[in-house]
């Protein structure tokens, strides 16, 4: 029996939401919903026009794996998580978090000096995040950060698509595959945003390799890989590079392929005043449940349940003993 149900890595960033209107976004010169990589000063540009809105703002740990692999330690896996994180207070801060989540990490290492990394969260009226992230010292995550033992003794291995946009970011989550592969662990990759799909494509086949067990992609990621409109075909086009995957639809719930059978997931009728980590949610939810016991098609409803509930409130994450809860609605 392996120690780890998930090995995750990805970007440690710490995230500020912030509140704002669609005519602000066009202000500021945002693309609406998409993740927009910033350096420090455009950042700090946009912090000072919104000065104002910042009693609104909320902080949290943050990553799209990071949000997962949180997640699923919530619902009850056990799980170690690859990042870096400068010696700083916001370094701090987002290794603290995870531990309290009851995640393992590289946790006594002494740190580098730099900035971590930030995700400034703008959230529009009809709930679309907006991100402008720098990664400060996420950007030089690399092959050094990979802990070889505990990633071959976990039963999934799960990268997030944003490392494409990183040179040892991108390498280092080839040499995890790799290593995942040798040890018959399974493999898992997040598509994370159809910014990665749409101008990082040759990076993620790289990072696909001969392919992987599992997918986690949205509507516009699927369509986008597929280059093609038709949901048919994106589903054509996940089975060349996955034997299996689910593709999230928003409030129309999701399709999850487990290999040998497609399953419609319905979705929740919730109020949706955040779509902030919904993916993420989806993900380490389905994760937790694949590890244990369950089938593809009960994990894809514990998954939908998980996103609708994370949604309706701010911030890209349930607080811990909301996970129970949920666990036990689907009983």
């Amino acid at each position: 029996m392996k120690k780890y149900h998930l090995y995750g890595i990805g970007a440690a960033l710490v995230d500020t939401e912030i509140e704002i209107s669609d005519q602000d976004l066009s202000e500021l010169g945002v693309e609406k919903g998409l993740m927009t990589l910033v350096d420090a000063t455009r950042q700090q540009e946009l912090l000072d026009k919104l000065s104002g809105h910042m009693v609104h703002a909320s902080l949290a740990s943050g990553g799209s794996a990071c949000n997962s692999i949180i997640a699923a330690a919530y619902f009850g896996a056990k799980n170690y998580y690859s990042c870096k994180v400068a010696r700083d207070e916001h370094g701090d801060f987002f290794m603290n978090d995870i531990k309290t989540a009851g995640v393992d990490a590289d946790f006594s290492s002494e740190k580098s000096a730099g900035v971590t990394g930030k995700c400034l969260v703008l959230i529009s009226p009809d709930a679309e995040r907006s991100m402008n992230t720098h990664l400060g010292i996420s950007e030089t995550l690399s092959i050094s950060e990979l802990n070889e033992a505990a990633l071959s003794d976990s039963e999934y291995f799960y990268a997030e698509g944003y490392l494409v946009t990183s040179d040892t970011g991108r390498a280092a989550a080839i040499a995890g595959r790799q290593i995942a592969e040798r040890n018959g662990v399974k493999t898992a990759l997040s598509f994370s945003d159809p910014g990665m799909v749409s101008f990082f494509r040759d990076g993620l086949a790289d990072m696909l390799g001969d392919g992987v067990d599992l997918i986690f992609c949205n509507e516009a990621e699927a369509l986008g890989w597929a280059q093609s409109e038709s949901i048919d075909d994106a589903v054509l086009a996940l089975k060349k590079i996955a034997k299996t995957f689910a593709i999230t639809l928003g409030a129309k719930g999701a399709l999850v392929f487990d290999g040998e059978q497609l399953h419609s997931i319905a979705g929740h009728k919730v109020n949706a005043i955040d779509t902030n980590g919904a993916g993420d949610m989806f993900a380490g939810a389905f994760l937790y449940a694949i590890t244990h016991g369950q089938t593809f098609k009960r994990a894809g409803e514990l998954a939908s349940l998980a996103a609708a509930e994370v949604v309706s409130q701010y911030g890209p994450r349930l607080a811990g003993p909301r996970h129970r809860e949920l666990l036990a609605r689907m009983t």
